[in-house]
């Protein structure tokens, strides 16, 4: 008995033994493939590094490239706000604005002195009409022309607005008269101290009627008080009885003229 029991030990001992071989000869079955995929993680390993160095190198250009960006894009958003401030400057200053007046920056101006000029103007040109006609600028019609420096006329006899261009000859002459004496009054009273001692006027006298002529002598007569010169160039016989002193330039049949001085 005792030696059947040794027997039974040694013959499990060497089961065991070669079940433990089994497991190891299985286990060693299994290491080409976990060799192989050992293989494909390091190779995959070794790509993924390759491409992160690839990346890392094209980061930093592209990093540089997104700060100049930066800094252009902020430089043509700010050029951007003074386009739109400098072309609404050139759009007002040109007359050019949509919906509004189509006047530039110079005819603005012009307006606001003539303006002044024909307050000067009207009172000559309503003593020369005995209180018929007013001068008046003219605005726009619409807002699509350039206007603002056309003039009208007022009548105040029959209480009607119209353009200069229907006054007639002699009243046209009334007209530009009196214009050249409001523009020597405005410029008076704004040059500051500047006076405009000398006013030659050239012909013209010839269209108007004997009132119209006797109004304007009187204006010119008014303009002469003072140290003011005022000189006529008028073949107007009615003129040459009028005025004392005469500057008289004859035409010889033989060619040439003579001047002669009349004091």
């Amino acid at each position: 008995l005792a030696r059947a029991r040794q027997d039974y030990a040694a013959a499990e001992a060497a089961v065991t033994a070669l079940t433990a071989q089994q497991t190891e000869a299985g286990e060693a079955a299994d290491l080409p493939a976990l060799e192989s995929q050992r293989d494909a993680l390091t190779a995959r390993r070794t790509t993924l590094a390759a491409q992160e160095k690839a990346l890392t190198a094209r980061l930093l250009p592209n990093r540089k490239a997104a700060d100049l960006y930066r800094q252009h894009a902020a430089a043509r958003a700010e050029l951007e706000r003074r386009w739109q401030w400098v072309n609404a400057l050139a759009s007002t200053a040109g007359g050019t604005l949509s919906s509004k007046q189509k006047i530039r920056l110079e005819a603005y101006i012009q307006m606001n002195y003539l303006d002044a000029i024909l307050v000067h103007a009207n009172t000559r040109l309503m003593q020369m009409t005995a209180g018929q006609y007013e001068l008046e600028r003219v605005g726009a019609e619409n807002q699509r022309s350039q206007s603002g420096l056309d003039l009208g006329v007022i009548d105040h006899y029959n209480g009607t607005r119209r353009s200069v261009k229907t006054l007639s000859g002699g009243e046209s002459f009334k007209a530009s008269l009196a214009l050249a004496l409001g523009l020597s009054d405005e410029v008076q009273s704004a040059a500051g101290g500047i006076r405009l001692d000398t006013l030659f006027l050239d012909e013209g006298f010839g269209s108007l009627d004997d009132e119209s002529l006797e109004q304007a002598i009187r204006v010119l007569a008014g303009l002469t008080e003072g140290d003011r010169l005022v000189g006529i160039i008028s073949h107007v016989a009615a003129l040459k009885e009028r005025i004392d002193k005469q500057v008289v330039v004859k035409k010889a049949r033989s060619g040439g003229s003579t001047v002669e001085v009349i004091v």
